[in-house]
């Protein structure tokens, strides 16, 4: 039986609460898993996904790493959102002072800025449910990559007091993927999502 190239995603029949979650993860470590409203979902990320990620990722260290005081970024790691909610993001950044501390095991703290790159089983979570709960939980910033569509959706707060996502961008082709949270930074979307 061949290997397909899209993602597939399984969700268990029991719920279960972020505690009994990280537990469970404790002793046994996988990859491309994520509690989502109370239920386990697996994904197996495609080299479409990949692509995009790694090129978000370098990207976005690069720029951490010409500057001083830029935080830092992460690819995935586990984050408590609530009782029935432990996301591992894509693609993280932190900023100084604010990131996961070595000597802390996780979950990790809510990031400043989360990318989650559009899977075709696991996008449904991204757009809705997840997109909520980050909103809800203080997240500053949310970006949602879609190869597909070589668009990203960004979600961010007009200021840190603001109670919800009340900015709402789009960039297409031809644009580029900025942030006030990363000053300096700037992407191509046509560079992004190059094949």
């Amino acid at each position: 039986m061949g290997r397909t190239s899209t993602i597939t995603a399984m969700t268990v029949a029991e719920r279960m609460t972020a505690d009994h979650y990280l537990a469970m993860a404790e002793e046994d470590p996988r990859r491309n898993v994520q509690l989502i409203a109370g239920e386990v979902v697996v994904s197996e990320p495609d080299p479409v996904h990949q692509r995009a990620v790694g090129k978000l990722f370098v990207r976005l260290v690069a720029w951490v790493e010409s500057g001083n005081r830029r935080g830092e970024a992460f690819l995935p790691l586990d984050v408590k959102l609530d009782e029935e909610n432990v996301y591992a993001p894509d693609l993280l950044w932190y900023a100084g002072g604010h990131g996961p501390a070595e000597d802390r095991p996780r979950p990790h703290p809510v990031p400043d800025l989360a990318v989650e790159v559009r899977s075709p089983s696991t996008w449904r979570y991204d757009i809705g449910v997840k997109k909520q709960v980050y909103e809800t939980r203080g997240l500053a910033e949310l970006w949602l990559a879609d190869p597909a569509a070589r668009t990203v959706l960004v979600y961010r707060r007009s200021t840190p007091a603001a109670k919800i996502f009340d900015v709402a961008l789009e960039p297409g082709p031809g644009e580029s993927l900025s942030s006030p949270l990363l000053p300096g930074f700037e992407l191509a979307l046509d560079e992004l999502f190059h094949r």
